[in-house]
C-alpha cells in the first residue's frame, strides 16, 4: 500500500483505531503483562505548562511513579521537578529521581532503565523524531497532539504506528473523544438523533498567548522557548491548537474532510514570530457535507470553543462550556435524568483528559496495546489541509495533500541552546 493511500477513507477506517472503546489485541506470546501489584514508571518528556499538568493528571488519578522528567531547558526540569515533587508526596510516592536535560534529553530518558513509559509534551515538530526515539527504545508513548507539523512528518508517524502495532501502546493528546457527555452525545449523533448530518459549524475563539524568556537566553534558546509562535515549531495554530476541534469534526462524522478552502492572516497579532492570528475555513466532508470553522489567537482575554452539527431532525451544540445539548425531534441534555450523575451544569471537558490517562495506563497493564498514531494523524493532516489550501490560496483536495510532500525544516540548531 503506499503511503499516499494510507489515508484515504477506505483505508483509513481498515487500519486505524478508534480513539474509544477500542484496543489492539496481540498474541498472548507476544504479551508483556505487568503483575497486579507492580507501579508503571512514567518519564515526562517537555516540562512546560501542558506537559506538567497532564503529569499531574496521570499521577492523581493512575497508581504509577514518575521517575524521570526531561526538557532540553535545566531550568524547565527543576521547575517540573519541584512542582511534581509535591504532588507525589501528597500522594505517599517516592521524589522524581532522574533528571535529563540538553539536545540530547530524549534519547536519554528513552534509554533510562527507570521508566516505562513517556509522555512526551515536546514542541510539534519534533513529535514524530521523539515518538520514534521512544518506541525504538521499546517504551510506551503518550505524545501531545498533533502529529506533526507537515505531511511528511504525518507520513513518519503512520510507519511508525504501523511499526509497533499489536506491540507498544501509543496515545495522541486528542483527549475531547474521552469526554463521557461528548462520547454519550457522538453516541446519539452516530444513532440518527438528528439525521442525516447536513452541516456543521465551529470556531475555538482564544486568547494571545504570553512570550517565555529567560535572562540570557540565546536567539535559539528564545525561539526554542517561544516555540508556539514559530510556524515550522507548531504549524500555525489551525494545526498546534485547533485540531481538538477538527478531531471532533472527524469523530463525528466518521472520516476526514475531502477537500477545503481557506483564508488566513496576521492582522492584529504581528509582532510575534510569524504565525497567523486568525483562520476561516470551510471543509467538504463525504456525502457532500460542508463543514465551517473559525479561530482567533489574539483575543485580550479567553473566547469560547463550540461546535454545532446540524441534521432535518434536529441540532446538536458541543462546548468547552457548561452543558451539552442536542435540539429537535430528540432532545438530549447531558447530565439530565438517564445522562448520568451530574447535572446539566456539567464541565464536558473535565474528565476527558483523566479518563484518556486511565485508558492508555490500563492499556499497558492489560496488554491490549491501543495505537492511536494513524488516527491522530488523520486529523493532524486534516488541520494541514485547511493550512495548505489558505497558503496557496485555492481549494485543496485530500489527495493533493498527500501527494505533495510538502516538508518544514527548522533553523534551530540544539548545539547553540
Amino acid at each position: 500500500m503506499s503511503e499516499s493511500n494510507i489515508l484515504s477513507r477506505r483505508n483509513f477506517m481498515k487500519t486505524s483505531v478508534a480513539a474509544t472503546g477500542s484496543a489492539m489485541f496481540i498474541k498472548p506470546e507476544t504479551a508483556f503483562t505487568y503483575a497486579a501489584n507492580s507501579q508503571l514508571r512514567m518519564g515526562l518528556l517537555g516540562c512546560g505548562g501542558r506537559g506538567t499538568s497532564v503529569a499531574g493528571d496521570f499521577i492523581n488519578n493512575n497508581d504509577i511513579q514518575l521517575t524521570a522528567v526531561a526538557d532540553f531547558f535545566e531550568d524547565k526540569t527543576v521547575m517540573a521537578k519541584e512542582r511534581l515533587d509535591k504532588t507525589l508526596a501528597g500522594l505517599g510516592r517516592d521524589a522524581i529521581s532522574r533528571r535529563f536535560s540538553g539536545k540530547n534529553s530524549p534519547q536519554e530518558i528513552a534509554n533510562c532503565q527507570e521508566v516505562d513509559f513517556v509522555y512526551a509534551a515536546t514542541p510539534c515538530y519534533y513529535h514524530p523524531e521523539h515518538v520514534r526515539i521512544i518506541t525504538d527504545a521499546g517504551k510506551h508513548v503518550y505524545i501531545e497532539k498533533p502529529a506533526a507539523t507537515d505531511v511528511k512528518g504525518c507520513l513518519e508517524m503512520i510507519k511508525i504506528g504501523k511499526k509497533i502495532d499489536g506491540k507498544l501502546s501509543a496515545h495522541m493528546g486528542f483527549q475531547v473523544r474521552y469526554g463521557a457527555y461528548f462520547q454519550e452525545m457522538t453516541k446519539l449523533l452516530h444513532e440518527g438523533a438528528i439525521g442525516d448530518i447536513a452541516c456543521v459549524n465551529g470556531f475555538y475563539f482564544a486568547s494571545d498567548l504570553g512570550m517565555k524568556d529567560q535572562p540570557g537566553d540565546s536567539p535559539t534558546a528564545r525561539k526554542l522557548r517561544n516555540w508556539i509562535y514559530d510556524k515550522v515549531l507548531s504549524g500555525d495554530p489551525i494545526v498546534e491548537q485547533n485540531c481538538h476541534i477538527i478531531d471532533a469534526y472527524n469523530w463525528v462524522m466518521k472520516s476526514h474532510p475531502l477537500r477545503a478552502t481557506a483564508t488566513t492572516a496576521r492582522k492584529v497579532r504581528t509582532t510575534k514570530g510569524d504565525v497567523n492570528d486568525h483562520i476561516v475555513v470551510t471543509y467538504i466532508y463525504p456525502n457532500d457535507v460542508r463543514a465551517s470553522f473559525m479561530s482567533t489567537q489574539f483575543l485580550p482575554e479567553w473566547g469560547s470553543v463550540e461546535w454545532r452539527f446540524f441534521g432535518p431532525d434536529g441540532y446538536a451544540h458541543a462546548t468547552y462550556a457548561k452543558g451539552l445539548n442536542i435540539y429537535g425531534k430528540n432532545p438530549w441534555q447531558a447530565g439530565a435524568a438517564g445522562a448520568g450523575a451530574r447535572d446539566a451544569t456539567i464541565d464536558p471537558l473535565g474528565d476527558s483528559t483523566p479518563n484518556k490517562t486511565k485508558a492508555f495506563v490500563n492499556s499497558i497493564l492489560n496488554a491490549q496495546y491501543e495505537n492511536q498514531l494513524i488516527s491522530g494523524s488523520e486529523s493532524t493532516l486534516s488541520s494541514i489541509l485547511a493550512r495548505q489550501a489558505a497558503y496557496e490560496g485555492r481549494e485543496m483536495t485530500w489527495g493533493e495533500l498527500l501527494a505533495s510532500e510538502q516538508s518544514w525544516e527548522t533553523d534551530i540548531d540544539l548545539d547553540k541552546l
